[in-house]
């Protein structure tokens, strides 16, 4: 079992490596990355091309698996996990949230919330009561029957933040998700940020943007796949 440094920790990585075939040799995209993140924080990750902050992200999210080492997720080894056992848990527990909003355009604003509920197999009565309260938490109760092309970009962000609230999961993991929108747009779904993690939401940002990181309470930055440094604010909780 991991011994996480962090009496609150939601989530402790343990010596990750991810190596990768292509062709004749081997790509380290992760070399012995070890991390704690506590409940309630609101991390950035960085780095430049190449850096392996993409890698990181999908294992934190149950995309991919380590070559070697270990993780731990809300109490629960994933390391090791089937890929079924994955799906599950990323639908359970972790909310996503990207770029280019990987909305349904053919469904409605509901129906793309609802989507998570259907394949957690939660009842169709429970399943309205739930996708209702994540869009009126966003601010688009108005606008439930609408598709995504009837919407601005920043109001498809916004049922993206939807559907990734929807089943209450342990982390929100954003992944670039200013990247499509203007700058104004994009400060007002920071702000909705802001705010999710002063409700008591672990957010974590993947991002190459200073003033976006900025947002977060502690920036972790990568390079060659290793974490080159990692600052938490003055006055943050996870200090």
């Amino acid at each position: 079992m991991i011994q996480s440094t962090r009496s609150n920790a939601i989530l402790a990585l343990r010596d990750v490596v991810k190596t990768y075939e292509m062709g004749s040799e081997q790509v380290h995209a992760l070399n012995g990355v070890s991390l704690d993140l506590g409940r309630n924080e609101y991390v950035a990750i960085m780095g430049p091309s190449g850096s392996g902050k993409s890698t990181l992200m999908n294992i934190i999210g149950c995309l991919d698996v380590p070559t070697s080492g270990s993780y731990e997720l809300d109490g629960e080894m994933v390391a090791d996990k089937s890929e079924g056992d994955l799906a599950e848990i990323r639908n359970r527990m972790i909310g996503f949230v990207f770029q280019t909003f990987n909305l349904i355009p053919r469904a409605d604003i509901f129906q793309n919330v609802e989507l998570p509920l259907v394949y957690g197999g939660v009842a169709k009565a429970k399943r309205r009561e739930m996708a209702e309260r994540a869009i009126e938490q966003v601010g688009l109760a108005d606008r439930m029957k609408h598709k995504p092309n009837e919407l601005s970009g920043g109001q498809r962000q916004r049922v993206a933040i939807a559907r990734a609230l929807v089943f209450t999961p342990s982390i929100i993991l954003a992944d670039e998700p200013t990247g499509n929108l203007d700058s104004k747009t994009g400060e007002e779904i920071m702000t909705m940020f802001d705010d999710l993690h002063d409700a008591g939401q672990t957010i974590i940002l993947v991002t190459h943007e200073d003033h976006i990181a900025s947002h977060a309470r502690r920036v972790i930055r990568l390079r060659d796949g290793k974490i080159e440094s990692d600052v938490v604010s003055e006055g943050s909780a996870a200090a």
